[in-house]
């Protein structure tokens, strides 16, 4: 391979997420994690036809139920990045639906906890 030969396969690598996304930023980071679950919104008829291929194939993986960015990202062979761009183009299209994680639940104090265990032990022996 000439030295001509491989920048034009490097350009190309950096190239094409910069087309796919159009040159959109990454939404806030609040917005999309890798578990966030997302789907197709019900009515296909409201599509607009200039979608990019890229947002077509999303919406068709989507089109089954709920996935994670992570599933779709896997299906789509594009980077995490991306695929959280063009989420968000089209979330705020209103074709996708998204629902945040569960958030972990907080963990138990310990104290209380043992005040509990001592006030049973103390009541039932």
């Amino acid at each position: 391979m000439s030295d001509s030969d491989k920048q034009e396969h490097e350009a190309a690598e950096l190239v094409r997420p910069y087309v796919i996304t159009g040159g959109r930023g990454l939404p806030g980071e609040n917005q999309f994690s890798l578990i966030t679950l997302v789907t197709a919104a019900a009515d296909e008829q409201q599509r607009p036809a200039r979608l990019s291929p890229e947002e077509q194939e999303l919406l068709r993986i989507c089109v089954g139920g709920y996935l994670s960015v992570a599933e779709i990202s896997g299906h789509m062979h594009l980077p995490v990045g991306v695929v959280k761009i063009l989420l968000a183009a089209l979330s705020e299209g209103g074709y996708l639906i998204t629902r945040a994680p569960v958030p972990r639940a907080p963990v138990a104090n310990l104290q209380i906890l043992e005040e509990v265990l001592d006030g049973l032990r103390a009541k039932f022996g």
